[in-house]
């Protein structure tokens, strides 16, 4: 049978102040503030050995304790969607992944995903990252377009998962940024954490972030529409990273709705106009070299073709 885990500590000097819902959500990111409000709500949360209220404010040297009910992990069911393929043979496969599709099952969202779809063309899929991510080695954001590799055994997961970490896997993006970009490339050395601000938003920090880097080739300029169209490869693989470096430097992507600063353009792209165009690896069994390319989707295309 299950546990109850108990979470516990005591309230340090910089946090005197915080609410106690809020300071719970800067220490445990992984859960949401109302998945917090909840176990507040369930009487699962104690400052001082009493029940509180999300509201209550904390104080140096306070005891909190919280009692995490255990997760009940659901079954995640295959689904008959249809998967655009780019190579597959019995180790791997590549698929270009449309807009606002999840990459893997999370809380609230069991369904509908790269996963489910995955499950339903495979019959086996590496386990190593559980359950609700089989296959998957790493993601992209649910409106970034483009190239994700999946792992059908374990044996190619490890492989694949090393060659991530020594960041020997070519991941070359296209997009398209607000803005002129007058270099013909360049360098984007900064690390990533999260946003002290918000704590929803990644954020290049100085200090308590992970490394970071990305390199940009400008591709083409709209000067009419003061747009640029960009090649960006990928060094390291940190959330958001291109979305968070290109608002870094002054260009956001177009169309991104959290790190545009609320910039608005007359065209619609349903989210940041961000594609995963190339992934080049060494296969995992027979060390052959791969280079697979996906196809921009029809929207961006289109942006193409209509800017000047």
């Amino acid at each position: 049978m299950d546990e109850t885990n108990l979470f516990e500590c005591v309230v340090t000097d910089e946090y005197e102040g915080y609410r106690i819902d809020k300071l719970i959500s800067e220490l445990i990111d992984s859960f949401s503030r109302s998945y917090i409000k909840k176990l507040i709500d369930d009487k699962k949360v104690f400052c001082n050995d009493k029940n509180v209220k999300a509201s209550y404010v904390v104080s140096e040297n306070d005891v909190i304790k919280m009692e995490i009910p255990p997760l009940k992990v659901p079954e995640i069911v295959p689904q008959d969607i249809p998967l655009d393929i780019i190579y597959e043979d019995e180790d791997v496969l590549v698929v270009n992944k449309p807009k606002n599709m999840v990459v893997h099952p999370a809380p609230g969202h069991y369904s509908d995903t790269l996963v489910n779809a995955v499950m339903f063309h495979c019959k086996n899929l590496s386990g190593i990252n559980g359950v609700l991510r089989p296959g998957i080695v790493h993601r992209i954001d649910k409106d970034t377009t483009g190239s994700v590799i999946i792992c059908k055994n374990d044996a190619a997961h490890r492989e694949i998962a090393a060659q991530l970490k020594e960041h020997s896997i070519d991941r070359i993006y296209h997009a398209i940024c607000y803005g002129i970009i007058k270099e013909d490339e360049g360098d984007i050395d900064a690390p990533i954490g999260r946003s002290t601000s918000d704590r929803k938003k990644m954020a290049v920090v100085s200090k308590g972030g992970k490394d970071a880097f990305t390199h940009y080739r400008v591709l083409k300029r709209f000067e009419q529409d003061n747009m640029t169209y960009i090649e960006c490869k990928l060094k390291t693989g940190r959330t958001h990273q291109i979305r968070v470096h290109m608002a870094h430097i002054g260009h956001p992507l177009l169309g991104d709705e959290v790190y545009a600063s609320g910039r608005k353009s007359k065209f619609k792209t349903d989210g940041q106009c961000l594609h995963a165009k190339t992934l080049c690896f060494v296969h995992p069994k027979t060390s052959e070299y791969i280079e697979t390319d996906a196809p921009l989707p029809a929207y961006f295309q289109h942006l193409l073709d209509v800017l000047k």
